[in-house]
């Protein structure tokens, strides 16, 4: 869920070399740079082994072996690991791994996902490697976001830092496609961030003109449905008193006043599926739409559905109540009704918390010698699942590797962002996790 641009190549090397000297890590934030750097090959290899493992969202016994892998790795860390099962949600569950740290400290959580877009029957299944590139299905949303998880906590416990950290990691198996109900699925991360002081979401890092950018905000994804109905007859009298508009028009209209009476900062929204005829019918996944009808009759139906995105809470309420303002005023002889998806993702907004946590990642920056990372424009970040817990706890995003062509074959990701995300990670979870808990 996210957008990237279109170049990779030896980027981490050459911001290396033209960035600062490292400046004020302490001795023990040294001996994690340089286990990353160790543990390089070691981070690819287990990258390689999960995006080999098909973890469609729909496979549901490919999502549990991925949990496996991932539990072989956290549990010798010391954390405790739970299985979540999901199937009554029509869901593979989800990976719960924790383990406490020193009393009166923040509890940090972990957010990421152990499923892909690609299922069994894709043709995009293995991982390739070419130099420090790699193709694969999921290599970096949101494989190499685990990877990155396990490279920064085998850093933290080679120095040692790691056995004082409160840490909670949770590992969706269905954030690219949701389960119903999503109150139900998402209900364990939400109890999670009502928990924790702070949230860190590793999906993709974000680079705009060759600079790491910071992400402290995700918009929402809120989908819709609109139902319009008429007077059917036949069109020699569309307009007049008996028969009004037809359906098509009163949607058309509809349409129109969304198109132009909607528009506002941060908001963007879309029709992604129409039809209109004497019948029109829509399948039950919502992707597919049938419809019949002649060119003298007036259509007696229509349907659409579409969704927006938008920037904060306060924001979705008002364009769903313009929304049903809009779909309430009815041209004569029609009548029409609109419905907002339960499944939706709510809206991280760049609070001044999240705002703070990017300046502490920041004095981590300066002291790699890596480039500051400007908040990124949210118009270009899609909804993720840390916006379940982003009203309750402070957060960022973009913590795991960089990846180019997300969500389609042929999928590549930087290997050498691996390193530095994993440095970054490791530093800054273990300087919040000796700041006091609020």
């Amino acid at each position: 869920m996210k957008f990237r641009p279109l170049t990779l190549g030896l980027f981490g090397a050459a911001l290396m070399l033209a960035s600062p000297a490292v400046a004020q890590l302490t001795a023990q934030e040294s001996k994690m740079t340089k286990t990353v750097d160790a543990e390089y090959e070691r981070s690819v290899s287990l990258l390689e082994k999960l995006v080999n493992q098909n973890s469609g969202t729909m496979n549901f016994a490919g999502v549990k072996a991925v949990s496996e892998m991932m539990r072989a790795e956290l549990e010798p860390l010391g954390f405790t690991v739970e299985w979540i099962d999901m199937t009554k949600a029509k869901r593979s569950g989800h990976l719960v791994a924790k383990k406490t740290g020193k009393k009166g400290t923040k509890k940090l959580l972990l957010i990421a996902h152990l499923d892909t877009v690609f299922e069994p029957d894709s043709p995009f299944q293995k991982f390739i490697r070419k130099g420090q590139e790699a193709e694969g299905p999921g290599a970096g949303d949101d494989k190499g976001g685990m990877v990155v998880i396990v490279a920064a906590l085998r850093a933290m416990q080679s120095a040692g830092t790691l056995k004082d950290a409160h840490i909670e990691i949770h590992m969706t198996g269905d954030e690219e496609d949701s389960g119903d109900p999503i109150e139900v699925t998402r209900a364990p991360l939400i109890a999670a961030g009502k928990a924790a002081d702070v949230a860190l979401d590793f999906e993709g890092l974000s680079i705009e003109n060759g600079k790491d950018m910071g992400v402290i905000a995700r918009r929402s994804s809120n989908s819709w449905k609109l139902e319009v109905t008429g007077v059917t007859g036949h069109s020699s009298l569309i307009f007049d008193g008996t028969y009004g508009d037809g359906a098509a028009f009163e949607l058309a209209r509809i349409l129109h006043r969304f198109r132009t009476e909607l528009p506002e900062p941060n908001l963007t929204f879309n029709v992604g599926l129409i039809a209109a005829g004497q019948e029109a019918v829509v399948d039950g996944d919502g992707v597919r739409a049938v419809a019949k009808g002649k060119t003298n009759i007036i259509p007696g139906i229509a349907l659409a559905r579409g969704d927006f995105r938008t920037l904060s809470e306060d924001q979705s309420a008002r364009v769903r109540a313009k929304m049903v303002e809009i779909v309430a005023a009815s041209a004569p002889k029609t009548s029409a009704k609109i419905s907002f998806d339960p499944g939706s993702y709510p809206a991280m907004a760049p609070t001044d918390g999240n705002k703070m946590l990017l300046d502490k990642l920041n004095a981590i920056n300066r002291d790699l010698g890596l480039g500051e990372q400007e908040p990124l424009d949210p118009l270009k970040r899609g909804a993720g699942d840390i916006s379940f817990v982003a009203n309750d706890v402070d957060g960022l995003v973009g913590l795991g590797t960089y990846s180019r062509g997300d969500h389609a074959p042929g999928e590549t990701v930087d290997l050498d962002s691996i390193r530095r995300q994993a440095k970054r990670a490791a530093i800054l979870m273990t300087r919040l996790s000796r700041e006091k808990a609020q």
